[in-house]
């Protein structure tokens, strides 16, 4: 017979150190980086290690989303929330993704990272661009909001589409919560489903490290610890940006909403690293959207307002969306005036939500926005091309901070937020399954 108290004893003991998730991703990156910067072809060609864990993990985003949003609606006893939930969600991204253009143009302003560089614009390599320029001619808005409705039911599933997914998702749990007690068997038999694909997502987690490390052996083997100093002064006007951004602007808005955002962070760090290590944020988005209802997020909140933050909340790209095109401006000597920089940030404004939250992205919306705007030429992105892998992680981690935070907001707003777990949360104590069956996270918060 099994002792009840060593049993207990041997539970609440803390696990070592190297078994927690962040500790081995952190681990993975510096290796990465010491195995791209000393033997540079070995790195570059660790590139599937990364790349596979990220189909890895795009593989099971559909089936998450799905059933998180489908047994969260079909569970509210009023279907206006949904409407509700989505218009005060709408509202924050708008707010928050102008003010990130506003704070990227002020800085770019101010500091003037491209000053004094005198590049001649009939110099560059447009050839260097032209794959991305392209793909943002492709881009339109109602192009973008046509794609939202998907060919079949069932093809989002197939395409993982987050929006697509996310739309069939919101009518099918609506259609279940209209029939009622008929759908009731439905609801169980997907509350089921829910057990195996979050273990499932457990399972996926224990490689993450590997991931990261491919990713980041592949970036510094490629393009170099040396390349970023050519254009350090963008980097650096860029990272500190976003971090005084998410510190400042996020952070009057947690202590607002009653929680802190370096508390926050720190509760997320293991998605933060795998983003790090990764360069996108839909590596953490299975696992974020978890940790967002155990922190004490309605299940229904979550799974509206964080896959929609994919495409309509991202701070940090919007932060480098306008930084890079006035960096683009001074370096090539062309004065804007204060009517084109108006211009520059409606247009920007725009082509923003187009964006999805996964490596490159940030740089076709920077192309669709500069194609807009005559002043500015398209060619100058060959003066970023370089550098633009090293953004992409510190866009990435700001997005993904931007939506940890909207879904605290946003169930707070709607009154969906069990403050009492939150604070235990962000507090690194032990919290409730996110929902029933739902099994613990691999990497705790603890």
């Amino acid at each position: 017979m099994i002792d009840t108290h060593t049993a207990a004893a041997t539970a609440a003991q803390p696990r070592p150190f190297y078994r927690h998730l962040y500790v081995q991703v952190l681990v993975a990156i510096v290796a990465g980086i010491a195995l791209g910067h000393y033997w540079p072809d070995i790195g570059s060609s660790m590139k599937p290690l990364g790349d596979g864990f990220i189909k890895l993990v795009k593989m099971i985003i559909a089936p998450v989303i799905f059933l998180t949003v489908v047994t969260g609606i079909a569970g509210m006893s009023d279907l206006k929330k949904v409407g509700r939930v989505a218009g005060k969600a709408m509202i924050y991204f708008l707010t928050f993704s102008t003010l990130a253009l506003a704070v990227g143009m002020i800085v770019g302003n101010v500091v003037q990272p491209g000053h004094g560089l005198h590049i001649d614009p009939a110099s560059l390599d447009s050839n260097a661009v032209s794959g991305y320029v392209a793909k943002a001619h492709d881009s339109t808005i109602t192009g973008f909001l046509m794609n939202i409705i998907p060919t079949t039911v069932l093809s989002p599933m197939v395409n993982g589409d987050i929006l697509q997914v996310l739309f069939v998702a919101v009518l099918f749990g609506i259609s279940l919560a209209l029939v009622g007690e008929r759908g009731k068997p439905v609801v169980d038999f997907l509350q089921a489903v829910t057990l195996p694909v979050f273990r499932l997502v457990s399972i996926l987690m224990k490689v993450a490290p590997i991931g990261a490390f491919g990713a980041m052996s592949f970036t510094i083997g490629k393009y170099g610890i040396k390349s970023v100093a050519n254009l350090a002064m963008l980097v650096g006007t860029f990272y500190l940006t976003s971090l005084l951004f998410v510190l400042i602007v996020l952070g009057l808005v947690a202590r607002y909403n009653g929680f802190s955002i370096v508390k926050l962070i720190r509760y997320i760090r293991e998605e933060l690293l795998l983003v790090l290590g990764t360069s996108s944020s839909e590596a953490a988005l299975p696992t974020l959207m978890q940790k967002m209802e155990r922190a004490g997020c309605a299940k229904s909140v979550v799974g509206l307002v964080v896959p929609t933050g994919y495409s309509f909340n991202l701070d940090g790209t919007n932060i480098y969306m306008t930084m890079a095109a006035l960096f683009i401006a001074q370096a090539c000597d062309i004065h804007l005036s204060f009517g084109d920089q108006i211009l520059l940030l409606l247009v920007a404004m725009l082509s923003s939500k187009g964006a999805a939250g996964v490596t490159g992205a940030g740089f076709i919306t920077l192309a669709a926005t500069l194609a807009v705007v005559p002043s500015v030429p398209v060619a100058g992105m060959a003066l970023i091309l370089g550098v633009d892998r090293f953004m992409s992680e510190c866009r990435a981690l700001t997005n993904l901070v931007g939506n940890a935070t909207a879904a605290i907001v946003v169930a707070r707003w709607e009154g969906e937020l069990d403050k009492d777990q939150l604070r235990k949360a962000m507090a690194g104590e032990a919290v409730a399954p996110a929902a029933p069956g739902t099994p613990e996270l691999t990497q705790s918060a603890a």
